[in-house]
């Protein structure tokens, strides 16, 4: 069983309209993404990448089943991303099929009843963005404006909700985990990026891709991206709600490591949170906490719950991020991440019943919060580490494609049934 020094006493209350849902992104779904640069990093030699995503869990021609199944299940919402390598494979020329694919795939949330939360980007980019330079060149947020009001114009009257990027500043928090560079040199003696600027025609420190960029200048380009696709957006559609999704852990400090993690903080949560101000919500991801010593990140203790991949498992983290959002950017939140990484359902039941608490906790002391979107809704392809990793309430046979839908599925669609009044404090 999980455990925690602190508990707080308020009960869990959501209020009317609260979004409860799933979430995927189309490179982890759909399946043969084979222009965007993602596709590109798992094939070339020196890739960190385990294994190719290939036909991925085949959503692209499966939504339409996949997304009666949530309907069924009992979830009022779905996060989804547009692939903006599908709907712009060369720059300005704009595909008219795909256009009509995610149309498609909206109004079938509609028919269902399920409303479409939409990310304009999560982290995949076309190939030929990489090639001028990619989420290092000063040209990139213009081009990115042009594809959301493109989107908006073509496909906005479907959907209210938009995301604009997903974790801009993940790679923040991968360069403490070694899986990213924060200097752009440092990328030419990575293998890697030596086979992706070779395939590209470019020098390999020249590679910026949006996932693994940790440079100053890529946090920079991403955050005016969001700013001028907030733009294009309301030029199109005034009445749209937009934000960004955030990479926000709950940053925590051993004796000693109190100021390692102050700064982390201010980089990683604070400085994307004060550029969220003016926005309609913004969206917060969190899976655990990170604690730091003097030296650095510290292992989970002895005696701690961890999932497969030896993190901790700390279901808690998002009660303190949601409140550290609501504290300092002061716009409405929608939780648009938060899951677990399991072989074991029962592990996950108990994690989602306890974080949904801690959400439930927070709106009760003046937090908020619009809505809770679990990832993932399927067991997909999980980027670097391939289909290890197991977040999804739903798992996938990748050899029949059939979906078997897991306890968790079940239990979170009754937490939102009731919306949240199953759920007991402490």
């Amino acid at each position: 069983m999980l455990s925690r020094e602190a508990q707080s006493h308020s009960q869990p209350v959501f209020p009317d309209g609260f979004l409860w849902g799933t979430a995927t992104a189309a490179h982890q779904v759909e399946g043969s993404c084979v222009n965007n640069d993602v596709w590109l990093y798992e094939h070339v030699q020196g890739s960190i990448y385990t294994e190719s995503s290939g036909d991925a869990i085949d959503h692209y021609h499966r939504y339409a089943d996949d997304i009666a199944l949530l309907a069924e299940l009992g979830y009022g919402a779905y996060r989804f991303s547009l692939e903006w390598s599908r709907i712009e494979p060369a720059e300005g020329e704009f595909s008219e099929a795909e256009l009509a694919h995610y149309r498609r795939v909206l109004e079938c949330c509609h028919r269902h009843g399920i409303t479409p939360i939409v990310t304009y980007h999560h982290f995949t980019s076309p190939v030929w963005l990489i090639r001028e330079g990619g989420w290092e060149a000063p040209t990139t947020p213009q081009r990115f404006a042009r594809f959301a009001r493109v989107v908006t114009e073509r496909l906005g009257d479907l959907f209210d909700i938009a995301c604009t990027l997903n974790e801009p500043n993940l790679a923040v928090l991968l360069a403490e985990y070694g899986m990213a560079e924060s200097r752009r040199e440092d990328r030419a003696s990575n293998l890697m990026w030596q086979g992706v600027g070779e395939a590209l025609g470019i020098a390999p420190e020249d590679v910026a891709g949006f996932q693994l960029s940790g440079t100053e200048e890529s946090m920079r380009i991403k955050i005016a991206a969001h700013h001028a696709a907030v733009d294009a957006i309301k030029s199109v559609k005034p009445t749209m709600r937009c934000g960004w999704t955030l990479a926000n852990a709950d940053i925590q400090a051993r004796p000693g490591g109190e100021e390692y993690a102050r700064e982390l903080r201010q980089r990683n949560n604070i400085r994307f949170l004060e550029e969220s101000r003016g926005d309609d919500f913004v969206g917060i991801q969190t899976y655990n906490r990170a604690v730091f010593t003097a030296e650095g990140m510290a292992d989970p203790r002895s005696d701690a719950a961890v999932t497969p991949t030896g993190e901790e498992i700390w279901p808690w983290a998002i009660g303190n991020t949601i409140r550290e959002a609501w504290e300092i950017a002061g716009v409405p939140i929608i939780v648009t991440e938060n899951g677990l990484n399991t072989e074991d359902d029962s592990q996950r039941v108990e994690f989602l019943t306890v974080a949904t608490t801690e959400v439930g906790k927070a709106i009760t002391d003046g937090v908020d919060v619009r809505g809770y979107m679990c990832w993932s809704t399927f067991d997909n392809f999980e980027w670097v580490f391939g289909y290890g990793p197991k977040f999804g309430i739903i798992a996938v046979d990748r050899t029949t494609q059939e979906r078997h839908v897991k306890e968790s599925a079940r239990v979170l669609a009754r937490i939102a049934a009731t919306n949240g009044a199953i759920l007991v404090g402490g």
